[in-house]
């Protein structure tokens, strides 16, 4: 928890990552912020389709159009803030000549996103009216 804490200290202030043992090569640096731009867009359509399924879905019951747009939503926030944190735990790695941390976060935002999925296939095969 402690280390987390660090972390989220370390978004604000990129800068003391830098003190922190040598500077990787550019070329490693840069993929981990294109991974970080990748995971903000995965955010960012997540964060959209639960705004489509509340707003485009009107016929939808109540409890179904708010529980998915919800778990959509809830999983773009968790997504954009993982981003971030995932970024400067790789970055720390790199220059401390560590490997680099592993995450469940993919898989658990993978199998979210498939429960959602699943739930939408019901909705259709369901009906939304009922």
């Amino acid at each position: 928890m402690i280390e987390f804490v660090r972390n989220v200290r370390l978004w604000f202030v990129p800068e003391e990552v830098r003190q922190e043992g040598r500077t990787p090569d550019y070329r490693f640096s840069l993929a981990n912020e294109r991974t970080f731009l990748a995971w903000l867009r995965t955010a960012l359509a997540l964060i959209g389709g639960g705004f489509a399924v509340d707003q485009f879905l009107p016929d939808l019951r109540w409890a179904w159009r708010v529980g998915l747009a919800l778990a959509l939503l809830a999983s773009g926030v968790l997504c954009s803030l993982r981003a971030v944190n995932h970024w400067v735990r790789c970055e720390r790695a790199m220059r401390r000549g560590d490997d680099l941390p592993v995450s469940r976060f993919p898989a658990l935002l993978g199998i979210a996103v498939a429960v959602v999925a699943v739930a939408m296939v019901v909705v259709v095969l369901v009906g939304w009216e009922g």
